[in-house]
């Protein structure tokens, strides 16, 4: 089926469903109602669909219900472990790493990215994942940096300092029990992005060797920022063409020095399980190594959510990259 047919049928197959749970008939009748269809802005979308296609709530209705799961699941998990060690990685507050140690010396380090379309997230609401982590013998780094509207649209801006956040964990690794050698990447969404700009970034810019990364879990993410730049995410990122260029990961898999698991739902976006199928395809073409992992039933914010469950595939692809097993 053509993307935009795929994408105006599964948009309105969520909102019929979410109207039968909610008793909305008018949401229902409209859910239904044919619109027509305007000029083709990308691969079969109009601009109506292109834009459905990045903005998550259109296709996941259950979104406030799972985000509230996670920050309360956070909070448990902190109750449970313990609260992060906080440790600066710059000059400004907001530039600081939540660092969950394991339970031995030396052990792997895992860094989380967040998402929240660049727009919204601090780390504290993606502490549900650090037991699993903790359990299975790792520590678990979760960012903290500015969000875009924070630094006035500038993706290069966050760019930036998640990078150092990066370059800082794999500096100082050892100073909270962590091994340099083993420090692997994650998020989902646009931390899903940033992930992949992690894996395909210059590091010897930071003084570090290419591979100082050993292996990536990019969930749910975007990898070539084009279609995104056409998107109504453009009225609150001010993209640019070297935005465009320098943090789409996809053109830059020649930098590619470590394995990467891809993971995603088949209740996303049609565009965002576009982006991981392509991105999966590209990294092979390469040469490379890359596993996929296709979520059957799940929408994108629960994959989000599993990634705290050892045994969910997103979970079981940040263990297995890491060579772990669960607790």
């Amino acid at each position: 089926m053509a993307a935009d047919g795929f994408g105006e049928l599964s948009r309105r197959g969520v909102l019929a469903g979410a109207a039968a749970m909610t008793g909305g008939t008018a949401l229902a009748q409209n859910a239904a109602a044919p619109r027509p269809k305007g000029p083709v802005v990308w691969l079969d979308m109009d601009q109506k669909e292109l834009d459905d296609a990045y903005d998550q709530a259109v296709y996941a209705p259950n979104r406030e219900i799972v985000i509230k799961r996670c920050a309360r699941n956070s909070a448990l998990v902190r109750e449970r472990i313990g609260v992060p060690n906080r440790f600066r990685y710059g000059p400004t507050e907001i530039e600081a790493a939540d660092v969950f140690p394991a339970k031995t010396q030396n052990a792997p380090v895992m860094v989380f990215v967040h998402g929240g379309a660049w727009r919204v997230g601090r780390a504290a609401d993606y502490h549900y994942m650090a037991e699993m982590f903790v359990n299975s013998g790792a520590h678990l780094v979760v960012l903290d940096f500015n969000n875009v509207g924070e630094v006035g649209g500038s993706l290069m801006a966050m760019a930036d300092q998640i990078r150092r956040g990066v370059a800082w964990t794999v500096k100082n690794a050892k100073s909270f029990g962590g091994d340099p050698d083993r420090v692997y990447v994650s998020g989902h969404s646009s931390g899903g992005h940033w992930a992949g700009v992690l894996l395909t970034t210059d590091w010897q810019k930071f003084d570090l060797s290419q591979d100082c990364i050993k292996g990536g879990v990019c969930g749910s993410g975007m990898y070539d920022l084009k279609p995104v730049r056409m998107s109504a995410r453009s009225n609150y990122v001010k993209f640019t063409d070297e935005t465009e260029r320098e943090l789409s990961s996809q053109r830059h898999i020649d930098r590619l020095a470590a394995p990467v698991a891809i993971v995603y739902g088949t209740m996303e976006t049609p565009e965002f399980q576009r982006q991981n199928r392509d991105f999966a395809a590209a990294v092979k073409a390469a040469g490379k190594t890359a596993t996929v992992s296709v979520m059957e039933g799940y929408n994108h914010f629960e994959v989000m959510e599993s990634f705290g469950n050892p045994y969910s595939l997103f979970g079981r692809a940040a263990l297995e990259i890491m060579k772990l097993r669960p607790a």
